[in-house]
């Protein structure tokens, strides 16, 4: 159980767990913990025997729901482990309301589970709070505003390795481009010229009129 160097960021989402990240995809949050039946983002973090079990919390956050599932013990590298096998759900609540859920699945030679967490426990990210007893598999499930950041293949160090990030819904507006600028400079300095000129045809329609005027009072 070594330590590890958290990052101290509330917008990325650490790896509960090493080992290996066996599988990316689109599924339903577990109905013992489930707020209603959308389907989430779920990444699955296979442990094999030598690979460290204690389990760390991926985001700071409330414990909402603990829930725990009497099951099978297939070899967790399998799809149905996650439905099958006997595991321990967290449904973890963020700061704005959106949920995170953490699975621990018992595998063919894992046959025990450990939680230390409890209900309406704040938590933060990075902290020990369970552990697997051994070769075994969590699976993590997340909301669509958490931008994925690891690959299928990709080995996972518990507490450290970044797995997913906020995304970041404040679209800047972009800067005005050079094309730009020079097209609005060029209109300026036309519109400019414009009053110029109009300003000067004015001056030459004064100086007409004062001439006629003075040529037509010397006649009289």
């Amino acid at each position: 159980d070594p330590n590890r160097v958290v990052l101290n960021q509330n917008n990325v989402l650490v790896s509960p767990a090493d080992g290996i990240i066996q599988k990316i995809e689109k599924a339903k949050m577990p109905k013992e913990i489930a707020s209603n039946d959308k389907e989430m983002n779920k990444i699955s973090i296979f442990l094999n025997v030598f690979d460290v079990h204690v389990n760390r919390i991926p985001i700071s956050a409330k414990v909402k729901k603990l829930s725990y599932h009497h099951g099978k013990f297939f070899n967790a590298s399998l799809d149905k482990a996650s439905e099958h096998n006997e595991r321990q759900s967290v449904l973890l609540e963020l700061n704005d309301k959106q949920e995170v859920g953490v699975i621990q699945i018992a595998g063919l030679i894992a046959r025990r589970i450990v939680c230390d967490l409890k209900k309406d426990q704040e938590v933060s990210t990075g902290e020990r709070f369970g552990i697997i007893r051994f070769g075994s598999r969590v699976d993590v499930y997340l909301p669509d505003h958490f931008e994925i950041k690891v690959l299928e293949g990709q080995r996972m160090i518990g507490g450290e390795s970044v797995i997913a990030e906020l995304k970041d819904i404040k679209k800047s507006k972009p800067a005005p481009s050079k094309s730009t600028s020079t097209k609005s400079m060029t209109i300026s300095t036309n519109k400019k010229n414009i009053k110029k000129s109009t300003k000067t045809s004015t001056a030459k329609v004064k100086v007409s009129k004062s001439k006629v005027n003075t040529k037509v009072s010397d006649k009289k």
